[in-house]
C-alpha cells in the first residue's frame, strides 16, 4: 500500500506553522501471529478503510514529532526526520499487523514565508560564505597551485635528475655491455683466426708432406732418368767420344811433333840470320869507328881549321833545321816601329852563336875571332 500522509499548518517547537507531506510504503505482515492480528484488526474492512487507518496513525505520529523539532531541523535533515517518524510509528502499526517498508518526506512548506526568509538569509550567508570561500579557495588554490607547481618542479627536477642518472647509468652499462660484447667478439674473432691459422698450418704441413713425398718420388724418377741417360750417354756419346778423343789426340800429337820440328828448324834459321846480321853490324861499326878515328886524327892535325871547316859545313844544315818551322809560315809580322827592324834582325842573328854552342859545344864567336880577317 502506498500512503501519502500530510500535516497541514502544524506548529513546530518555535510555533512556526509548517505543512509537511510524505510517502509511506506499507504491507500486511505474513507471519502467522501478525497475520492473525491484522485479520482481527481489519477483518471485513475494505482496502480504502485499511489505508485510512494506517494513514491516520502515520499522520498522528508525524504531527507529534513535528511539534518537537525546529523548522531548520525539519528542513535541513529530512532523512533524520523521516527515520524518526518511522521508528516512532512502526510499533503502533506493527501491533495492527502492518509493516512500514519505507517512509520519506516529500515536501515541507509554510504560508508565512518563514522558509523563504530563512532561505534568503541562508542564501545571503551562503553567498557570503561562498564569496569568502571562493576568495579563500582562490587564495588556497593559488598557494596550492604554487605548492603544486613547486612540487611539480621538484618532482620534475628530481625526475630529470633520475632520468639523467638512469641515462648515464644506462650509457655506462651499455658501454660496459658493448665493451664486453666487443671483447667477446674480438676474442671469438681471434680464436677463429687462430683456429683458422692452425687449420691452415696443418693443411700446409700436409701439403708440405705431400710435396716432400712428391719431391722424393720426383728425385727417384730423376735419379733413374739420370742413370738411364748416363747409360745412354755411355753407349751413344761417351764411348764414341773417347774413341774420337783418342783419334784427335793422336792427330794432335802428330801435329805437335811436326810443329816442334818446324819451329826448331825456323829457330835455327833465324839464329843463323841473326848471327849474320850481327857480323855485318859489327863490320859496319868497325868501319865507322875507323872513319871516326881518321877524322879525329885529321881534326887533331888541323885543329881549329878542321873544326871550322866542319862547322861551316854544318851551318847550312843547322840554319835549315832552324827555319824549317818557318817554311810553313806564309807571313811574318814584326810588331815594332820602323826604326827597330834592323835592331830586331841583329838581335835574332846575335842569338845564333849561343844556339850553335848549345847544340855543338863549340863557341862560334871564339872560333871566328881566331880566323884571320874576321873580327
Amino acid at each position: 500500500m502506498t500512503l501519502n500522509p500530510m500535516c497541514d499548518t502544524v506548529e513546530t517547537v518555535h510555533g512556526v506553522p509548517l505543512t509537511v507531506t510524505g510517502v509511506a510504503q506499507c504491507k500486511i505482515m505474513k507471519a502467522d501471529e501478525l497475520l492473525q492480528t491484522a485479520s482481527e484488526q481489519f477483518l471485513g474492512r475494505t482496502t480504502i478503510e485499511i489505508k485510512q487507518t494506517v494513514l491516520q496513525t502515520l499522520e498522528g505520529h508525524l504531527r507529534a514529532i513535528l511539534g518537537t523539532l525546529t523548522v531548520e531541523e525539519v528542513y535541513k535533515d529530512r532523512d533524520q526526520f523521516a527515520s524518526l517518524v518511522r521508528e516512532v510509528a512502526a510499533p503502533d502499526v506493527g501491533r495492527m499487523g502492518i509493516e512500514i517498508l519505507s517512509f520519506t518526506i516529500k515536501d515541507v512548506f509554510d504560508d508565512v514565508q518563514y522558509l523563504t526568509s530563512l532561505g534568503k538569509s541562508q542564501t545571503a550567508a551562503v553567498k557570503r560564505d561562498a564569496d569568502i570561500g571562493v576568495a579563500l579557495a582562490n587564495r588556497d588554490a593559488g598557494i596550492r597551485e604554487a605548492e603544486c607547481e613547486k612540487l611539480a618542479m621538484d618532482v620534475k627536477y628530481g625526475t630529470d635528475t633520475k632520468i639523467e642518472d638512469n641515462s648515464r647509468m644506462f650509457k655506462l652499462q651499455k658501454a660496459n655491455y658493448d665493451m664486453e660484447v666487443n671483447t667477446a667478439k674480438a676474442e671469438a674473432q681471434l680464436a677463429y683466426e687462430l683456429q683458422a691459422a692452425k687449420i691452415r698450418q696443418k693443411i700446409r704441413n700436409e701439403e708440405i708432406q705431400i710435396e716432400v713425398v712428391e719431391r722424393k718420388k720426383q728425385i727417384e724418377i730423376e735419379v733413374q732418368e739420370v742413370e738411364r741417360r748416363e747409360r745412354e750417354l755411355n753407349s751413344t756419346v761417351r764411348l764414341p767420344a773417347e774413341a774420337e778423343s783418342y783419334r784427335v789426340q793422336a792427330i794432335a800429337e802428330g801435329k805437335r811433333t811436326q810443329t816442334v820440328e818446324v819451329a826448331t828448324a825456323e829457330g835455327e834459321r833465324i839464329k843463323k840470320i841473326g848471327l849474320a846480321e850481327a857480323s855485318a853490324i859489327e863490320a859496319v861499326g868497325r868501319a865507322e869507328a875507323q872513319g871516326m878515328m881518321l877524322k879525329a886524327n885529321v881534326f887533331k892535325q888541323y885543329e881549329e881549321a878542321a873544326v871550322m871547316s866542319l862547322i861551316m859545313d854544318a851551318l847550312p844544315k843547322i840554319a835549315a833545321e832552324i827555319v824549317a818551322p818557318l817554311s810553313k809560315t806564309e807571313e811574318i809580322v814584326l810588331l815594332s816601329g820602323n826604326s827597330n827592324v834592323t835592331a830586331e834582325v841583329n838581335r835574332l842573328v846575335g842569338q845564333l852563336p849561343p844556339a850553335v854552342q848549345a847544340l855543338t859545344g863549340v863557341d862560334l864567336t871564339k872560333v871566328l875571332s881566331k880566323m884571320s880577317g874576321v873580327k
